[in-house]
């Protein structure tokens, strides 16, 4: 679709607006009295979320981020789908699965009687997707913009088999500076330690900071996380629902210098906390049955 038909057949007059974003990637800029945000229809990504009256962005966005058919895009809230990490088969396919680097069709848009606008972006398999992962499936992100943004990822199962699935939100959140972050809510949870390739299993003492390269699978978590960003005066509260599992993840200096489309200082103004069925947390999805993963974020002045 070209961007006027976007417009035409989405378009809602003042608030939900289809652009040419960078690489002429057709956009939806969200604009209501309480928030505005940036949703890639490629990868089906928020890339941006700002609610009204606060200085800075929620979300971390690279400025080195790739914006073409093929390639993530690195910040907002990446969708890891079908399956989390390296390839649980071995076969040599893309990291994360298949979903953050290709186009995803717009199913929706709506403004609610709350004055809220919901976004609705899908993909459903196709040969190609067979050809990756022979799977039937219907996948939907419905995306809620409001004085919280409200993610929640559909999967669908239209076959007539049993499937699994690991997945998440990878979520890029903006900081003030690394080094005065903590992240609460982990406190006496178990974690796996996946830095620099190990698979250790250990244990969080009290909040977690970043001094080195962190890329953690923490286990058995509850439903809400807090980042207390005290260099932005702010705390972001992550609540979620149909998961049992989180990832932190910073790249740190070395890492982050290595990343084509990471700034080599980029490491010190992102955190990712991810909402996450990764690891154990396996969900297996029965045919003509749905599985949701929902995550909310929250922005509370300090």
């Amino acid at each position: 679709m070209t961007i006027e038909q976007f417009n035409t057949q989405f378009g809602i007059a003042g608030q939900v607006e289809f652009v040419a974003g960078n690489g002429g990637l057709p956009m939806i800029q969200v604009k209501t009295a309480k928030a505005k945000a940036l949703v890639s229809i490629h990868a089906g990504q928020v890339l941006s979320y700002q609610p009204a009256g606060e200085p800075e962005d929620v979300m971390f966005l690279s400025a080195k981020a790739y914006y073409q058919d093929g390639k993530a895009i690195k910040g907002g809230a990446p969708i890891c789908w079908p399956w989390f990490g390296a390839d649980p088969e071995g076969k040599g396919r893309p990291g994360h699965g298949f979903v953050r680097n290709r186009p995803w069709n717009v199913v929706a848009t709506e403004a609610l009687s709350s004055g809220d606008i919901k976004v609705t972006v899908g993909l459903d398999d196709t040969a190609e997707t067979q050809a990756i992962w022979p799977q039937s499936f219907n996948l939907r992100q419905e995306i809620v913009i409001n004085d919280s943004l409200n993610l929640s990822l559909i999967t669908r199962n239209t076959g007539k088999e049993k499937f699994t699935i690991t997945q998440a939100f990878h979520t890029y959140f903006k900081v003030g500076s690394i080094a005065q972050v903590k992240v609460l809510g982990l406190e006496g949870c178990g974690y796996i330690d996946k830095a620099g390739g190990g698979n250790a299993q250990k244990q969080q003492a009290g909040a977690v900071t970043i001094d080195s390269e962190v890329d953690r699978i923490y286990l058995d978590v509850g439903n809400t996380l807090t980042i207390d960003d005290s260099a932005l005066n702010r705390r972001i509260e992550i609540t979620s629902k149909g998961s049992k599992t989180a990832v932190v993840w910073n790249p740190w200096e070395k890492i982050s210098r290595e990343m084509a489309d990471l700034e080599d200082a980029d490491y010190q103004h992102l955190l990712c906390v991810e909402t996450t069925n990764a690891a154990s947390d396996v969900v297996e999805v029965a045919p003509g049955s749905e599985c949701r993963l929902t995550a909310n974020y929250r922005v509370i002045r300090n």
